[in-house]
Parts: structure tokens; C-alpha cells; sequence
């Protein structure tokens, strides 16, 4: 088997970790590198951040601010009639939540960004292996600058 250069061993890591449910102990291990290396490429990267990115969706937060809502409408609701209205918090919470959602509906979160990435360099991989490495050092470098 041939060597992997530190580059190398770094990606795997981060596919290992951003996939994969191990510990970092075990990434580590499989990768040939000690946790300490492993811990400052996490921190240096924002693997963490990516992960979180990746397991909540921009559509399961908004489907969460939707649900927070319908629980303020749901407690005035339960008010007696003529008292059933927005406090000062409530409706300024609805509104900022609200603000949130449109928020989201706009942008592209990384999130996108990432599952998009991790589709296209295992299309280009099939067809070319160096040339997946080359774009997933560049598509490393576009995720940390949108983060």
C-alpha cells in the first residue's frame, strides 16, 4: 500500500467524520495519525460546524420555526375570549421568527453547499481520481471562505 501524504490523511479524516459515527479515537486510528492532529484539523477546518450543517437541514429548520410558532398561536388560542392576542414578547418573538424563515427560505446554507460539493467530487472521482483531489482541495477552500 502506498503512502498518504499528510493532505491525504487529512481528507479522509474529515470524510470519516463528517459520515461516519466513530470517535475521534478511532478516526484517528484508522487514518494513522495521532487524536491531537486529528483534534486541531477539526478545530482549524470548523469540521464540527460542517457536521452540524450537515445533520440539520435548512428545511428541518424551518419546519422548527414553523413549529414554535404554532405553539405561540396555539397558547393564545387557549385564552379566553376577548384576551386572545399576542403579548408584547409573543408577538415579538412571531416576528423575529418570522424574520428567521424568510431568512432561510432565501439563502444557501453550507449545509447546501456541502451535500452539493460531496455529490459532485464522488461524480468526478468515478471519471478521474486526481482531479477529485484537485477539486476537493478547491472545494474545501469555497466552504471555509462562505463559512
Amino acid at each position: 500500500m502506498t503512502q498518504l501524504t499528510n493532505k491525504q490523511k487529512k481528507e479522509w479524516a474529515r470524510v470519516l467524520f463528517l459520515r461516519e459515527n466513530m470517535t475521534q479515537q478511532e478516526i484517528a486510528d484508522k487514518v494513522g495519525i495521532s487524536r491531537t492532529s486529528l483534534s486541531k484539523w477539526m478545530r482549524e477546518g470548523k469540521w464540527e460546524e460542517m457536521k452540524v450543517g450537515l445533520t440539520l437541514t435548512k428545511d428541518e429548520q424551518i419546519q422548527n420555526l414553523y413549529r414554535q410558532i404554532a405553539e405561540i398561536n396555539g397558547a393564545i388560542a387557549l385564552r379566553e375570549a376577548g384576551k386572545r392576542f399576542a403579548s408584547t414578547a409573543e408577538a415579538d418573538t412571531i416576528g423575529k421568527i418570522s424574520a428567521a424563515i424568510k431568512k432561510l427560505e432565501g439563502d444557501i446554507g453550507i449545509a447546501d453547499y456541502v451535500a452539493v460539493g460531496i455529490k459532485f467530487i464522488e461524480f468526478i472521482r468515478r471519471m478521474d481520481l486526481d482531479k477529485a483531489k484537485e477539486v476537493t482541495t478547491l472545494w474545501d477552500a469555497f466552504i471555509r471562505e462562505q463559512m
